[in-house]
């Protein structure tokens, strides 16, 4: 897989972070915001290490996948009770509250998308 340059990639983070702006303020159903904002939280986070390391794409995938399984498992483990941040309305946000299978099928969705489209790139 090639890799495109980082501006490329940080015009997709940017675009796919407002995306999620938009989807958090506005969308309040049971589809889009809870599974199509994980799958593109992925989505978006792959971006973000494409555009400010020279990783190659295939570890950024694993990279990513990696990082948002762990932020889930932190969640089943209640992370966030654990340190006392349960008050702060970011680290909420950041981390999470509440574990689901199905947010790591998003995830794995995500890269999915993500592998298709550097590979047909």
């Amino acid at each position: 897989m090639k890799r495109a340059n980082r501006s490329a990639y940080a015009a997709a983070a940017l675009v796919i972070f407002l995306i999620e702006l938009s989807i958090a303020s506005y969308v309040h159903d049971a589809f889009i915001r809870p599974y199509a904002g994980d799958i593109l939280v992925v989505i978006l986070i792959y971006c973000a290490v494409m555009a400010v390391t020279d990783f190659s794409p295939k570890t950024s995938m694993l990279a990513t996948l990696v990082f948002a399984c762990s932020i889930e498992t932190a969640q089943y483990y209640k992370l966030i009770s654990l340190l006392g941040l349960e008050h702060l309305r970011l680290a909420r946000v950041i981390i999470g509250t509440s574990f689901s299978w199905l947010d790591l099928g998003c995830y794995g969705i995500g890269i999915g998308i993500v592998w298709f489209v550097e590979r047909t790139r």
